[in-house]
């Protein structure tokens, strides 16, 4: 009795565990994004609908705030922030962590851009980057429309988000120049 008993409960336990892991398709390049509201690390409202008409945006999604591979992707986008105000590009980072943690991470690394809290994983899940029991890491280019013109991800390797995405963003504005356009 006690191991037909074992045996439904790891049953039930493997049927709740395969359909809370099943996510909604990662959006891709040349889809829209989906207008989100969330907290950052102030507690104040971010409106992306409001923030995209200020132009292009970096969005980083990413597992936990303070672990070693996010501080390290974190930071360089820190030390990269000059250069993203030059090309005119938004930088914001977000994962399930709480509106506290978030400020915390931000006081820790001096990071200078914003955290957004998705404690219900809405815009996580709409992403499509929901993996398992953490956020997958994963970092989109989005132009002054919604469009994602831009994606690189990498589960161990943070800093490599930074230099992909400031390559990409260095070689869509000179390839504009040459156009005459200024849009990303």
């Amino acid at each position: 009795m006690l191991s037909m008993y074992k045996f439904l409960s790891l049953a039930c336990l493997t049927v709740l565990l395969s359909v809370s892991c099943i996510a909604q398709k990662q959006l891709d390049i040349g889809n829209h994004i989906p207008d989100f509201s969330l907290k950052d690390q102030d507690g104040n409202t971010f409106n992306m609908a409001d923030s995209i008409a200020n132009g292009p945006f970096v969005i980083f999604f990413y597992p936990k705030d303070e672990s070693l591979v996010c501080t390290k992707e974190a930071c360089g986008f820190r030390d990269s922030m000059n250069l993203f105000k030059q090309f005119g590009v938004q930088v914001v980072g977000i994962n399930q962590g709480s509106v506290e943690s978030h400020k915390s991470f931000q006081k820790d690394d001096n990071l200078n851009f914003e955290l957004l809290s998705d404690p219900d994983e809405k815009v996580i899940k709409a992403f499509g980057v929901k993996g398992g029991l953490f956020t997958k890491r994963v970092t989109y280019v989005v132009d002054e429309t919604g469009q994602i013109v831009f994606i690189t991800t990498s589960s161990t390797d943070g800093k490599k988000h930074v230099a992909e995405t400031l390559l990409y963003i260095r070689q869509m504005r000179k390839h504009q120049k040459k156009q005459g356009s200024g849009g990303m």
